[in-house]
Order: C-alpha cells, then structure tokens, then sequence
C-alpha cells in the first residue's frame, strides 16, 4: 500500500462514523519531544471534528480538525511517527511504517462492540453531577435548591469540574497518615476553594485543613459566612498578602488561581521554599516579561504589540515549568478549560520529585533566558544553585 492511500483510507475511516479512538506512537526523532498523539471523534456546534492531542513530556496540545484539514494533519502525523493503532466499530487496524516509509496494514474484527463518544454532545461525567444538589454549589449561587446548574452557571460549573479532575490526579502525591495541609492564594470568591474542600473532605474523606487567603476583605468575611453555614470546620479564609503569609513553615498542596503578574510567582516560590508536594497554579496578566523583552532575532513577531503580549505571556509560564523543573519538581502545561470558555486558560501543574536536575536542563534555560534579556521574577526568588552563573 503506498504511503498516500494510507492517509485517503484512514481519512476515509475517520469521519465515516465507526472511529472510536487511535494512538500514534514509536516517534521517528526525540528532537522535536512529542511522545504520542492520541485521536477521537468530537462534535462541535453540530459538526463533526477529530481531536488530536500531542501529548509531549510535560505539555499536551489540542488540534480540532474538520474533514476538510484531516488528510494534511495525517500526512504531517505518519512522517512523525512509526505505528498507528485505530479502533472503529467494525474492526481494529494496526498501520505500521519502517524507516523508508514502507506500510503495513493489518485489521483484525473489534474485540467487543462500541459505539463512537462524541463527548462534546453527549452530557459529560463529571466528578460532581450535572443534576445532584450540592450545599456549597447551591449556597454559591451555581446551582438551584433541587440540583440544577443555573443556566448563567455553567461555565463556572464546568470550571469547578475541570479543577476537581486535577485535584483527583494529585491524590496519590499527597501524604497519608496525616492531616494534609492545603493553602489557596488568591482566593477571590473561592469558588474552586469550596470545591477543593468538598471533594477532598466530603466525598474522599481526608483529613485535610484547608486556608484561602486574598486581599479583599468583603469577599472574606463572606466566605467565612458560608464556611460557616456549611459547617466547613477546617476551612479557614483569610485577609492577606501572598508575600506576608507567614502561617505555616510547610505546606503539602498549593492553588493559585489568577493571581496578577509576579503575584503567581511569589506563590511559586513559596510553595517549593515550603517544599509542597503538589503545585495548581493557573496565572492571570503578565506583565514583567513583557517590559523585559529585547530579542532582535524575534523582531518579526515582537513589533506587533498583540503577538508580543501573548508570546510574552507563554514565555513567561515555559520559564515558570522549567523553573519549577530544576527546582525539582515534575511540571506541565496544561489545558484549564477550553478558550471558549476564558482566555486564561494554562495550568501549572507540579509534583514534586525524586528525579535528579541535570546541568544540560540548566543550561537550556539559561539559553532561553538569554535569547530574550530576561531575568524572571521567580529565578531570582528561587534563586536556585544549579542556576548560579561561572
């Protein structure tokens, strides 16, 4: 089969209606870092797209492609990688491509029936469900008293379930034996606080003791006020600065949730100073890196203010996984919740590791830095020996 007809007949087989799933893996190069790319059949407003997510060490990206843009992005995908595993309703397909592109094609009967999941059209299982009343989400003002998401509310909703997902895959980072110790800087109206109680205490069952901290004094004495009423006894808010917070000498989980510019950085900083095993940041406006930008090499995007503002603002949290990385920390960058629900949507998520930092990963962020004049706010209060310059 030549390499050409591949890409038509799984194109084909894609949007025909049977595709379940696929995984592309055994990746030509380990320059570029992508590890795998997993496919699914979604559907948006109506119309029918195949997700691809890259999945590299520490980031994953999302491409929703439509029928038209398929077979380029296969074509782009199978020169970058050596197998493709396909599940269809039918039948499983196993392609595989040697070094000078030569194909193999096998298709064996599907081990058991199923049907295509178009998540994106299907009501989705969340962690907290869609329908069952919550005392915190119907006090908050997210749900009505017999269960119901308020229809202005379901992007909130939608939010607070997607957070809760990453507060389940950090379980198995946080202590036992212990009251685990949890501090959210930043709170605001603690939506995602009340959440992060509810699910660790309420529905797991830990001992945990939980702090929201923010600046606002109105929006903590009414959170008070519902910890309160809800009989939340080992969630405590209080009226502080990130920077002055002095109550604890370890912590062992650390949220920051659209905290301003170097506001995230402080928070940062004080989670791996107190040595957290698990790190949630999502960051708001970012201004230092881009008062600091001067890359002459980079010119052709930089003189755009618009490109240079969101260049400014993925640089910022690169250097902030890569910082948290030599600090010792298994870090990613991950989708929050989709753009069309906010702009503000990367989460930082660290866990703290075993795994040794090398001198090559030191220098490549020194190299990075370098290329763009900058000296990041959270380096310099880290201020990290692996970093000290010869």
């Amino acid at each position: 089969m030549e390499f050409e007809q591949v890409i038509t007949d799984l194109a084909k087989r894609l949007t025909d209606g049977s595709f379940i799933r696929a995984t592309f893996s055994q990746p030509r190069t380990k320059e570029e870092g992508l590890l795998r790319i997993k496919a699914k059949p979604i559907e948006l407003k109506g119309e029918l797209f195949i997700q691809f997510e890259e999945q590299f060490e520490r980031v994953l990206k999302h491409h929703n492609i439509s029928e038209d843009g398929l077979e380029l992005f296969l074509t782009n995908a199978l020169m970058r990688f050596r197998q493709v595993q396909a599940e269809f309703t039918d039948e499983t397909v196993q392609v595989q491509l040697s070094k000078k592109f030569k194909i193999s094609w096998k298709s064996s009967a599907a081990a058991s029936s199923k049907v295509p999941d178009l998540s994106h059209n299907r009501k989705k299982n969340y962690l907290l469900e869609d329908g069952r009343p919550y005392p915190f989400l119907i006090r908050l003002g997210v749900q009505t008293a017999d269960g119901q998401v308020k229809k202005q509310k379901h992007d909130k909703f939608r939010q607070i379930n997607r957070f809760i997902e990453f507060i389940d895959d950090a379980l198995t980072h946080l202590p036992t034996g212990r009251p685990v110790r949890i501090l959210d800087f930043g709170s605001g109206k603690s939506y995602l606080t009340f959440a992060l109680y509810h699910y660790l205490r309420i529905e797991k069952g830990l001992d945990i003791r939980v702090t929201g901290l923010d600046l606002k004094k109105e929006v903590i004495e009414e959170c008070r006020e519902i910890a309160k009423d809800l009989g939340y006894e080992q969630l405590e808010f209080l009226v502080g600065d990130i920077n002055d917070y002095e109550g604890d000498t370890a912590v062992d989980m650390v949220v920051t949730l659209h905290a301003c510019d170097t506001a995230t950085d402080m928070a940062l900083a004080r989670a791996v100073r107190w040595g957290a095993s698990v790190i949630l940041s999502v960051p708001c406006c970012q201004h230092e890196l881009f008062k600091q930008l001067q890359a002459p090499e980079l010119d052709v995007m930089l003189q755009h203010g618009l490109i240079k503002e969101r260049f400014a603002a993925l640089a910022t949290d690169s250097l902030r996984a890569e910082l948290l990385t030599l600090a010792g920390y298994e870090t990613q960058l991950l989708e929050f919740i989709d753009m069309e629900h906010t702009p503000k949507n990367i989460l930082i998520r660290a866990y703290r590791s075993d795994k040794q930092v090398t001198a090559d990963a030191a220098e490549r962020y020194k190299a990075f830095r370098r290329l763009l004049h900058a000296r990041p706010f959270l380096e310099r209060e880290l201020k990290l020996d692996i970093l000290k310059e010869d």
